[in-house]
């Protein structure tokens, strides 16, 4: 009985603000992605996916110049901007800011989603829509650039909220790669449901490297705040 109180006040004192919102942001992201997986490979989301495309279509034809915009956005969800925020980023965090547990979550977030990815898109198998306004190699479910652009602003977002700094840049991070997502359904090199499965996985992973970082520091007797 005393080692069960003993565990349950430790655990207490483990359940931060922080904790929770990353086990419910886990949970949640997790029951959206195998959600989205019964609908694509079970279900059927013809429907679903059509009406995006069908909805992204109108307003590309009431704006006109909208295409040149959107591919700009997609690049800050490119293999290539990954490539340059993976080096760039935790090397300004960790030598320029003596930050080093920011720059090795940030480094973890946009390494292994790239990895996850490329692992899930393989066993999945899904092709991408032929109806593709750019060239984009590669198998569809779920989208890198949602999955990743989400594991990297998110982290960022995450890390500014943690810190109790600029909320307002917390939440721009945060739209910004759903604009990212968004510009994928619209160049129709994605369906909607691909997008959706990357940014469900791309919090998830967010999660798991927190808490693999968290896991790590307490083993080092250092602070997890």
């Amino acid at each position: 009985m005393n080692r069960l109180a003993q565990f349950l006040l430790r655990l207490s004192g483990q359940l931060t603000a922080e904790v929770l919102a990353l086990g419910g942001a886990f949970v949640g992201s997790f029951l959206v992605f195998l959600y989205l997986t019964r609908l694509v490979f079970v279900a059927g989301p013809e429907h679903f996916d059509q009406a995006a495309f069908d909805l992204m279509d109108q307003l590309r034809a009431a704006t006109p110049g909208l295409t040149q915009w959107a591919l700009r956005v997609t690049f800050f969800g490119s293999a290539r901007w990954f490539v340059i925020a993976a080096v760039g980023l935790p090397a300004l965090l960790w030598w320029g800011l003596k930050k080093q547990r920011e720059a090795v979550e940030i480094f973890a977030a946009i390494a292994g989603s790239a990895l996850l990815n490329q692992l899930l898109k393989h066993f999945f198998g899904r092709v991408r829509p032929l109806t593709a306004l750019i060239y984009q190699p590669g198998l569809s479910f779920p989208s890198g650039h949602s999955m990743i652009g989400l594991a990297l602003y998110g982290m960022l977002a995450w890390q500014l909220w943690r810190h109790g700094r600029h909320p307002f840049w917390a939440v721009l991070l945060v739209i910004w790669a759903l604009f990212i997502g968004l510009t994928r359904i619209y160049l129709h090199v994605h369906y909607a449901t691909d997008v959706l499965a990357g940014f469900a996985a791309g919090v998830a992973w967010v999660v798991l490297v927190q808490a693999a970082v968290r896991r790590r520091l307490r083993r080092m007797g250092q602070r997890v705040d």
